[in-house]
């Protein structure tokens, strides 16, 4: 029989809200005991003194990007799990933008069945299926049969530009049962921008993207979730306005959830200027490149003022959860003029050491807030029940070094891209274990 006894370690569990040294004893991927000192230890265990490690339920990850099929050379859906689990996500739902992407049946049983084939050692992948099909935004994909399938909602990653379309589909969902996902983004006022409109921008020389791309969009949105009553997921939140649109909606009882990836919380554009200090989380970025391409982001990074009322949104519960989209892409494509690259980074294996360092030890969040909205509150957006710690649950669980540190380069990532700003840099905080 397997066991293993995890003896004087750090527990932090969102859901009973614990944050304590006990031991824990893990027989045939269960928890089968959590005290403060378990003494009577079954024959053939392994024991492990896990002092200054921190064990915690299994990370999720709401969406993120694979690049096969279509682009097996940015990542494939193997390379892809192997990063998450190095990250500690035990579970992964991945966007349909591959290509072809995910808009019918066929092209979904293909996915399944390729990872049929993978270990079953690695996270649990999930797919979201498209929106449209066709030309990009202009009609709705295959949806009725879509939602027969296991898929955990619809979203399509790009933002919809036809307002219509958009009442359209709340309207055929919301009797499928099934979450729908929208990226509030209007590309006619963001035009060819690539960062974030104000002084920084203006500073450097970048064309800017308004905050009022995405709240003007979020707005409508959310008057259409108002006249409907189809629940909605709130993607990549960037900017302060959308933040109180948001709070106010949640108010207001509208069946919204939102989201912000974790470099929106970590930056701010002041840190394209290769100026770390003006980002709020301390120490996130100890050197930057000027124009790094890998800081070319879509939603652009925001001003401090954005960062700083997203990371009080995440902390009062308006945003509930963090998103890594995780989007990989080739040396190639990222080697070209900061405005001319194709916006994305990788985060899978360095968004929890990061955060932790960035927003728990600096005091912005506890070690439980940032679990809950790394495990616990992604997990509910997509519509599952969270892992725990727990007496009986299974072992969902990763087992997470603060301390250790490791530099971040190609042979030290699992991912088969490298477009990340803190490539070449030593950072602190690795996952030791991922028990799926």
């Amino acid at each position: 029989m397997n066991r293993e006894l995890l003896q004087n370690i750090r527990v932090i569990d969102p859901i009973s809200k614990i944050d304590r040294t006990a031991d824990i004893l893990i027989t045939e991927n269960q928890i089968a005991a959590i005290q403060e000192n378990i003494t009577e230890i079954p024959a053939d265990t392994e024991v492990r003194d896990c002092r200054g490690l921190i064990l915690g339920p299994g990370l999720a990850d709401i969406y993120s990007h694979s690049g096969e099929p279509g682009f097996e050379e940015r990542e494939t859906l193997e390379s892809l799990m192997q990063a998450a689990a190095a990250g500690g996500f035990t579970r992964l739902a991945i966007l349909p933008d591959t290509s072809p992407p995910v808009d019918n049946l066929a092209g979904l049983a293909l996915l399944q069945q390729h990872i049929r084939n993978l270990s079953p050692s690695l996270p649990r992948l999930y797919f979201w299926g498209a929106l449209t099909a066709g030309v990009k935004g202009q009609q709705m994909a295959e949806l009725g049969e879509l939602a027969s399938s296991p898929i955990v909602g619809f979203a399509d990653g790009f933002p919809l530009s036809n307002p219509a379309l958009v009442r359209r589909l709340l309207e055929y969902i919301q009797p499928l049962h099934k979450s729908i996902a929208l990226w509030p983004c209007d590309r006619t006022l963001a035009g060819n921008g690539a960062a974030r409109e104000g002084a920084v921008s203006v500073r450097l020389g970048l064309p800017g993207i308004p905050a009022s791309a995405e709240t003007s969009a979020l707005a409508a949105i959310l008057e259409l979730v108002a006249s409907g009553g189809t629940r909605v997921h709130i993607m990549r939140v960037s900017t302060a306005r959308s933040v109180e649109l948001i709070r106010d909606a949640k108010a207001r009882d509208l069946p919204v959830t939102a989201s912000v990836t974790w470099m929106h919380l970590l930056l701010n554009v002041g840190a394209i200027s290769g100026n770390s200090q003006d980002s709020a989380g301390k120490n996130a970025l100890t050197a930057s490149v000027p124009y790094d391409p890998n800081l070319h982001l879509e939603p652009p990074l925001g001003n401090l003022s954005d960062q700083l009322a997203l990371i009080q949104a995440v902390k009062d519960g308006v945003i509930d959860a963090i998103a890594i989209d995780h989007n990989p892409r080739t040396y190639e494509e990222k080697t070209v003029a900061f405005a001319d690259s194709p916006p994305g980074a990788i985060g899978l294996e360095l968004a929890l050491p990061l955060l932790w360092h960035g927003l728990v030890e600096t005091g912005e969040f506890s070690a439980l807030e940032l679990w809950r909205v790394l495990s616990t509150g992604p997990a509910v957006c997509l519509g599952q029940t969270p892992a725990k710690v727990a007496l009986g649950a299974s072992a969902e669980l990763i087992l997470f070094d603060p301390l250790m540190t490791w530099t971040v380069e190609g042979r030290s990532l699992k991912s088969r891209s490298a477009n990340t700003p803190w490539l070449g840099q030593q950072i602190a905080g690795k996952v030791l274990q991922t028990w799926v």
